[in-house]
């Protein structure tokens, strides 16, 4: 994949291995440790990452996406999206991990893109898409709307708002996995008519206890019952502005 000898990620091997009973292959932690070097390097001009230890990129940016597969694991073919991807998580590690899933990753931010478009140029990875877009638009275009098995979405906005964001691009019969912090299930009971509306059901909530990591996350898991109303998502901006009572 790459030729050069990145930074290591021990930290990553071990306790991917023991919390996710994963093994990383030589090629894998070789790609993982580009990223780092790469999120470093590119976070000097532009605001990637608030996280620049780098041991804590690979707990709370490397761990912390690959916990996903506590939700189940991504099968051959599986579309799968990523929605306010930022730097590319959960996404593009999960995409290490998975080469044979088909990857988008959706990104409102072009600078951020730009940083994506060249990760994968770089790990030389296929069957991914990068997508300039907010997730209001995406989902009312036909060649995304409800085309999912998976959405994925890590730190962008509170349930009730993120439902609205994810559910429309989600296939019925496909789930959503939105990482979350300490107001998980709160933020879950909030959004529980939006859930409705949308066409959702909440499957379960799992806490992810990640080393060296003091608070919990969980992964909120959101299964596609129903077909979305085509009103939704509404016009850029309203989902925040107005979210579904």
């Amino acid at each position: 994949m790459v030729d050069n000898k990145p930074m290591k990620v021990e930290q990553l091997v071990k306790c991917s291995r023991e919390l996710l009973g994963l093994e990383l292959s030589t090629e894998a932690q070789r790609a993982f440790g580009l990223y780092a070097e790469q999120l470093l390097a590119w976070n000097q001009d532009i605001n990637l990452t608030a996280i620049t230890d780098p041991q804590s990129i690979e707990m709370r940016h490397f761990l912390d996406s690959l916990s996903v597969i506590m939700a189940g694991p991504l099968l051959p073919g599986q579309r799968v999206i990523d929605v306010g991807t930022g730097a590319g998580f959960p996404g593009l590690p999960l995409r290490l991990i998975y080469p044979q899933i088909e990857l988008t990753l959706l990104e409102a931010t072009a600078k951020k893109t730009r940083f994506l478009d060249h990760m994968t140029t770089l790990l030389g990875l296929n069957n991914v898409r990068i997508l300039t877009a907010r997730a209001e638009e995406a989902g009312q275009i036909d060649a995304h709307r409800e085309k999912f098995d998976v959405v994925l979405a890590r730190a962008v906005a509170q349930m009730p708002v993120l439902s609205e964001y994810l559910l429309p691009l989600c296939k019925v019969g496909g789930r959503c996995v939105a990482l979350k912090g300490e107001t998980a299930a709160a933020e879950v009971q909030r959004a529980e008519n939006a859930l409705r509306i949308l066409g959702g059901r909440l499957e379960k909530i799992i806490p992810v206890e990640l080393p060296q990591v003091a608070e919990t996350h969980y992964l909120v898991i959101i299964q596609k019952t129903a077909a979305t109303p085509p009103l939704y998502p509404r016009r850029a901006g309203m989902p925040t502005k107005r979210p579904l009572p």
